[in-house]
C-alpha cells in the first residue's frame, strides 16, 4: 500500500514506473481527502475534491490499483458526534463511495462503526494506536475490514502474532516509519497535525511551531542509538513478518516528492536496498543528511533475529547502543 501526494500527475507517473518495472505487489495506494471534512495525522500537500478523486480512482481501478482515502484525524473537537457532523460524515462517504473509493482510512471508532453502512473498507490507521490483540478485536467488532498496527509494535514479534491470531481481519505494518520508539510526544504530534491540517474547526491556527518535532530531533542528535530503536523494517526483513501472518505492507509518506516514493516502492518491492537506510524512512527526513545508517551492516549483525526474541527493557540490554556503534557513520 503506497503513499500518493493527491495530484493526479504524481499517480500517473507512480504507475508508470509500477509497471515498467514490473513492480506487481502494489496493490494499494493511499491519499489524503478533503480538509474540509476533516483533518489527517499529515499536512496537505492537494486536497482532491471528490470529482478529482473519482477520475483518480477510475484511473487506479484501470492499472488493478484499489484507492483508498485518508481520514485519520486524532482529534475532531466532538464535532462528528453532533447531528449535524454526523450528517456530513454520511455525506462525504456517501460521496467516495459513489466515486468509486475502495477504503477509508480512519482512527476515530465512531467513524470505523459509520464506514459498516458503507461497502468500501473500514482502515483503521495506525493513529488509533492498535498495539493488543483485545484492541484489535474490539475494532473488529465496530466494523474494521483491515488494521494497521501501532508502529510500536513492529518489533513485538509475539505480540503482532497474537494479534494476527486474534482476528479475521487482514493486519497490516508500517514499514518505513522512523518515529521514535515509545515516542512521548506522538499523541500530543498527531493531535497538532489534525488541527493544522484541518480546516473544519474554526479555532486552529493555520500554523503553529512544532515544538515536538524539534524535541524528537534533539532527543536523536544527543542519542544516535535512538536511531537504531525506531521501529522501522528494513527491506530485506518482510519475510520474517510474512512468517507471522501479515500479508498487507504500507509505505509511509504521501507529503513527500513523488521520486522519494518511487525509490521506497523500489527498496520494498524488489526487498532489498543498499545505502543508507534513513533515505527510505519518512520521519524524519533530514536526519539523512546527519547519518548514515548502513542497510547492509544491519543485516550482518543479525538484527531482526535479535528484535524477534528481546523483551524490549532497553536499560539491561544495550544492544542497539553496541549496534549503532558498528552501523551508524555521523556525516560531516
Amino acid at each position: 500500500m503506497i503513499p500518493h501526494p493527491g495530484h493526479f500527475a504524481a499517480l500517473q507517473e507512480i504507475v508508470e514506473v509500477k509497471e515498467a518495472e514490473g513492480l506487481n505487489e502494489v496493490k494499494e495506494v493511499f491519499m489524503g481527502g478533503s480538509p474540509e471534512v476533516m483533518g489527517s495525522g499529515r499536512g496537505v500537500l492537494h486536497a482532491p475534491l471528490v470529482e478529482e478523486i473519482r477520475e483518480q480512482t477510475e484511473y487506479a481501478h484501470q492499472h488493478r490499483l484499489k484507492m483508498n482515502i485518508a481520514m485519520n484525524s486524532t482529534c475532531t473537537g466532538g464535532h462528528h458526534l453532533t447531528f449535524e457532523g454526523y450528517k456530513m460524515f454520511e455525506w462525504y462517504f456517501r460521496a467516495l463511495n459513489e466515486a468509486g473509493v475502495d477504503g477509508v482510512i480512519v482512527a476515530e471508532p465512531y467513524l470505523v462503526e459509520l464506514l459498516r453502512d458503507f461497502p468500501m473498507k473500514a482502515v483503521v490507521s495506525v493513529l488509533a494506536y492498535v498495539d493488543a490483540p483485545q484492541s484489535a478485536r474490539f475494532f473488529e467488532e465496530l466494523g474494521a475490514d483491515v488494521i494497521t498496527v501501532d508502529t510500536n509494535i513492529n518489533r513485538h514479534f509475539g505480540l503482532l502474532r497474537a494479534i494476527v491470531r486474534a482476528v479475521d481481519c487482514d493486519v497490516r505494518v508500517i514499514v518505513n516509519e522512523g518515529c521514535l520508539y515509545r515516542c512521548p510526544f506522538r499523541y500530543s504530534h498527531y493531535n497538532l497535525a489534525s488541527h493544522l491540517s484541518g480546516l473544519n474547526q474554526p479555532r486552529s491556527p493555520l500554523f503553529a511551531p512544532d515544538f515536538y518535532f524539534d524535541k524528537c530531533i534533539s532527543i536523536r542528535l544527543r542519542d544516535p542509538s535512538q536511531i537504531v530503536r525506531s521501529p522501522w523494517i528494513r527491506p530485506e526483513d518482510l519475510a520474517e513478518y510474512e512468517a507471522l501472518g501479515i500479508q498487507g505492507f504500507k509505505l509511509s509518506g504521501r507529503t513527500k516528492a513523488v521520486n522519494w516514493i518511487i525509490e521506497c516502492i523500489r527498496a520494498y518491492s524488489q526487498r532489498s536496498f543498499k545505502g543508507n537506510l534513513l533515505e527510505l524512512l519518512d520521519c524524519p527526513q533530514m536526519l539523512r543528511h546527519m547519518f548514515y545508517l548502513d542497510s547492509e551492516k544491519l543485516g550482518r549483525a543479525g538484527c531482526v533475529e535479535r528484535w524477534k526474541s528481546c523483551r524490549k527493557v532497553c536499560g539491561e540490554c544495550g544492544f542497539c547502543e553496541r549496534v549503532t556503534k558498528e552501523v551508524l557513520e555521523v556525516l560531516k
